[in-house]
């Protein structure tokens, strides 16, 4: 993770941006009011399907087995 402050992001924001698309890499922007950081949009669709699946899961596990199908009747 790259870190800088507000002041060096503004003057590099295209370079720091390009960089974060191509390689992945998020950037930590320090401000006097807290933190933010930049992620790629790649990376932020992987983290929402993470947080999707993970819903999903935590649904699938609380599934009583009752409600559930047999094996053998789940068509793949």
């Amino acid at each position: 993770m790259l870190n800088t402050n507000i002041t060096n992001f503004r003057k590099n924001i295209f370079g720091m941006l390009e960089q974060t698309i191509k390689y992945n890499e998020p950037v930590n922007i320090s401000t006097k009011d807290g933190n933010a950081v930049v992620i790629s949009e790649a990376d932020y669709n992987s983290l929402v399907e993470s947080l999707y699946l993970r819903t999903e899961i935590v649904e699938g596990l609380d599934t009583p087995l009752s409600e559930c199908l047999p094996e053998s009747e789940v068509s793949w």
